[in-house]
């Protein structure tokens, strides 16, 4: 009960002092995500788990040959297909979300990660989402984090990156999301999850580009029944 009188006072003044900015038809998909390059198969990928309905709707974006893109937090879900048609045209992704935020009232209650063909990375946390929110980075992926239940969330995601890196990507993707969880995750708790893959070089055939597309939308046990999903999917590729 506490945990959630705190979690609404958050909520109530964020939303206040950002009235101008934050529009009432904008998602509240507070949430933990990861943006990511395999290096051995150039393949990109975003995994997202959050309590609220189809997340996956709303905050993982991507595009073969070009990069994905995760936004959340109160989301600017324009920051998806925008951020992709910039890398389309070329820019890196520090300079596309340096113009992504430039157009943005609301920068400040945004939380966005893009990442490139080459894995290059930038990322925001606006100095207004909810605590305890925060990101980290390296070579070829991009953790992020608002309103989690501690400060544990984000560096539990970046270990779990690091630690398996044999594993293909999905799966390593899932592990950092399971991580993030085990960590505490969400302050609210558990609803939905969704997992991208995409290749790293177009074929030319944009229905065959999407390599892995699978989401929950809504469930007790989001990140489990996830990974059950990969584990059918793989099973019908093979």
């Amino acid at each position: 009960m506490k945990t959630l009188l705190l979690f609404g006072l958050a909520l109530s003044a964020v939303l206040t002092s950002n009235a101008q900015a934050y529009r009432r038809n904008e998602p509240l998909a507070h949430t933990f995500s990861i943006v990511a390059r395999d290096p051995n198969t150039g393949e990109m990928g975003v995994a997202v788990q959050s309590h609220w309905f189809s997340v996956g709707t709303v905050v993982s974006w991507g595009e073969a040959g070009v990069g994905v893109v995760a936004t959340q937090s109160l989301v600017n879900v324009s920051f998806g297909p925008r951020g992709l048609d910039l890398m389309r045209q070329g820019m890196d992704p520090a300079t596309a979300l340096k113009q992504l935020l430039e157009d943005d009232e609301g920068r400040n209650v945004r939380q966005v990660a893009l990442l490139d063909t080459q894995g290059r990375v930038a990322v925001h946390t606006g100095q207004d989402c909810i605590a305890y929110a925060s990101h980290d980075s390296g070579e070829g992926f991009s953790v992020q984090a608002n309103m989690m239940l501690n400060d544990k969330v984000v560096p539990a995601m970046k270990a779990a990156w690091l630690q398996h890196d044999k594993l293909p990507l999905a799966e390593r993707l899932i592990e950092v999301l399971k991580a993030a969880q085990a960590a505490g995750g969400d302050i609210r708790g558990k609803q939905s999850a969704a997992l991208l893959v995409v290749r790293g070089q177009p074929t030319g055939r944009p229905w065959e580009d999407r390599l892995i597309d699978l989401r929950v939308d809504d469930g007790t046990e989001p990140i489990a029944e996830l990974e059950r999903l990969l584990r059918v999917h793989r099973a019908y590729t093979l």
